[in-house]
């Protein structure tokens, strides 16, 4: 599995899987890009939580499903889900 630890490579990968999921050329989405500029619907959101669970490996929780509006928010949530899933504590250790 790749190193997430470089912001650059995890914010670029988001957006690739952005990019692959919705049809759109990465050159076309920035960070600052929201869902609803970028014409992406709550259906084409389960695809892209899908997209990003399987990409890195993590579980995104409904109610943080709910609260993303652009890209920004999506790679800053990858980000805390991807670093937390680094720092797994074993089971009954917590």
């Amino acid at each position: 599995m790749p190193d997430y630890s470089e912001t650059d490579n995890l914010d670029a990968q988001v957006v690739r899987v952005i990019a692959q999921t919705q049809r759109i050329p990465a050159g076309n989405i920035s960070l600052d890009s929201t869902f609803e500029e970028l014409k992406i619907d709550s259906l084409d959101g389960i695809n892209i939580v899908f997209a990003l669970e399987n990409e890195f490996g993590i579980n995104i929780p409904d109610e943080g499903v709910q609260n993303l509006r652009s890209i920004r928010e999506t790679v800053e949530g990858v980000r805390k889900l991807v670093e937390e899933k680094s720092q797994t504590v074993p089971p009954g250790a917590a």
